[in-house]
């Protein structure tokens, strides 16, 4: 299929990255174009305290040392890294990345259930892991391979004597860090001192040499590892990098960074941003939003990133409207869809375009984005991004035309090898032409925009008629008095399926007679919902995405 999107490309975005990529063998090598080009400069900021690139570049590099001396941990061996925005991630990152060995992503928030089986599956060796998270590690360990904990608190990092206070607050006065016992543990300061009195000996890291082990899927069924090489992580760098060029300034942007760095989302943002001497401002609770509308309004800030749910409670925020967005240049939304009405309320309070983005952690992510030209939200989730081909297949893996709906597909460099160790679940979502499936239904316009419809697995089916979430939540999203929504198929004896709402207020007084009738006014009828329920919140993944699943199972 011809690339009919090139055309709508801005000015000085390239078609094609191969030779950009050529320049790399390894992530390491453009992290450390990176700590050369900006050594002085700051790198990332947490909690009122810096570290320049020549500072990540030492500390990783200590940490890589220790890795490879005082463990005896080989190239290619799996590392979990269990820790949430704090100085600590960038560094144990990049030295696990410059030792050769594979990132292993965890969330510092999982269950027992869930650690175990992220930790069995993967085979990690070792886990650098937050102190709050210890409790549950305790209680799998016996039952994987991690041989080595490297634990950390949240003020190890922001020097003395703040790290002392920190670090005697959380533990003695809020007593955030519940009790646990795992004998032999390392600090990770002290790995860091250890590793610094040892020469590292550089791997050799090639293209196809696997970068991360990144978890996906676990809303919808066993979490299964996607498998990322340094090759795919190096394409989507260098995507990026072409698709911004237009807006960004080497060694000047200042970036808010409120996801979580163990999502590939903001973990890929942030490798970006890195590579261009930004500084990286990450927040390490952003569920705080009075806390972090407060951290807003002390940058000058030229980038942030986010998903729908967070730029929601922002704008929900009383104080949010006095932040200054003057020198912000870009708002990129990703994750999940960015509903109209969050779009349109952003723009009018910061002035600024929400620019909506899509990718997969299969993708690295990125896979489309929106000219960052554009004048207003447009329903698009963007064009796809150079050197990246997207097609609409039908569920026999058929072409289909421009307009028509179906399986959003994707090929291109950044794009994963497959699962680790799940050949079968490789194979279910590879067509026969190397295309990825996405899961998610979209159509194609004439100028190359695509347009999500909804989840495959979360339309709904009424008296014969596809149904899209998506679509009913954009419309109830609209009605003022609605803060939260989301909406799932319930079994109907006549219908097949019903559509019901949950639906959590911003007025009180909001009926959901009020909604139905808003529903009549907006959509057709068999898209009107049946069922209304109020809630207090909505169930939501790690980055704030709304489970449906979970409502499902209710």
């Amino acid at each position: 299929m011809e690339k009919i999107w090139i055309k709508n490309y801005q000015p000085g975005v390239p078609a094609s990255i191969e030779d950009q990529m050529e320049k790399y063998n390894s992530i390491p090598e453009i992290l450390e174009e990176s700590f050369k080009n900006y050594t002085d400069k700051k790198a990332f900021h947490c909690m009122g305290s810096d570290l320049t690139y020549g500072e990540v570049d030492q500390l990783s590099q200590n940490f890589a040392s220790y890795l490879e001396n005082n463990l005896g941990l080989k190239k290619g061996d799996r590392v979990a890294l269990m820790l949430p925005n704090i100085l600590q991630y960038p560094v144990a990152l990049f030295g696990v990345l410059r030792a050769g060995m594979v990132a292993v992503n965890v969330n510092p928030l999982y269950t027992p259930r869930e650690l175990e089986h992220q930790l069995k599956d993967s085979g990690a060796s070792a886990i650098i892991i937050f102190e709050n998270a210890c409790h549950t590690l305790e209680s799998v360990l016996s039952h994987t391979d991690v041989k080595y904990v490297i634990r950390t608190s949240i003020g190890d990092m922001l020097g003395f004597p703040k790290s002392l206070i920190v670090n005697f607050v959380i533990k003695k006065v809020k007593k955030m860090i519940p009790a646990w016992n795992i004998p032999n543990t390392i600090s990770f300061m002290d790995a860091l001192k250890d590793g610094k009195a040892k020469k590292f000996s550089k791997p050799s890291i090639s293209k196809n040499d696997i970068a991360f082990l990144q978890y996906t899927g676990g809303t919808t069924g066993v979490a299964k590892g996607a498998v990322l090489l340094h090759k795919n992580i190096i394409a989507n760098i260098c995507q990026a990098r072409a698709w911004l060029s237009p807006l960004i300034v080497n060694g000047e942007e200042i970036i808010i960074t409120p996801l979580p760095l163990y999502h590939i989302f903001s973990l890929t943002v942030s490798c970006i941003f890195a590579t261009v001497g930004g500084h990286n401002v990450l927040i390490t609770n952003p569920r705080d939003m009075p806390g972090f509308v407060a951290e807003l309004k002390k940058w000058k800030f030229t980038v942030i990133t986010g998903v729908n749910t967070l730029f929601n409670g922002l704008l929900n925020n009383p104080d949010f409207k006095d932040v200054d967005f003057s020198t912000a240049r870009i708002c990129l939304g990703g994750g999940m869809a960015v509903q109209k009405s969050v779009a349109e309320k952003w723009k009018s309070v910061t002035g600024k375009v929400l620019i909506e983005a899509y990718g997969l952690t299969e993708t690295s992510p990125a896979a489309c984005v929106n000219p960052l030209n554009i004048k207003s939200y447009n329903g698009f989730i963007g064009l796809p991004i150079s050197s990246t081909d997207v097609v609409i297949k039908d569920d026999f893996e058929k072409t289909l035309t421009i307009g028509e709906a179906g399986e959003i597909c994707i090929k291109g460099p950044q794009v994963m090898v497959g699962y680790w160790k799940r050949d079968d679940e490789t194979a279910k979502v590879m067509t026969a032409d190397g295309y990825l499936k996405t899961g998610d239904v979209g159509i194609m316009n004439e100028d190359g925009f695509i347009k999500i419809v909804d989840r495959k697995k979360d339309m709904i089916l009424v008296s014969g008629f596809n149904v899209y979430p998506n679509e009913i939540e954009d419309v109830v999203s609209q009605h003022p008095k609605v803060f939260e929504v989301a909406a799932i198929g319930v079994p109907d004896e006549k219908t097949t399926e019903a559509i019901k709402l949950f639906i959590v207020k911003k007025d009180q007084s909001l009926t959901s007679e009020e909604i139905i009738k808003f529903c009549r006014e907006n959509l057709t009828n068999y898209k009107i919902p049946r069922h209304v329920e109020f809630r207090t919140e909505l169930p939501k993944t790690n980055v704030g995405k709304i489970l449906r699943k979970d409502l499902r199972g209710q």
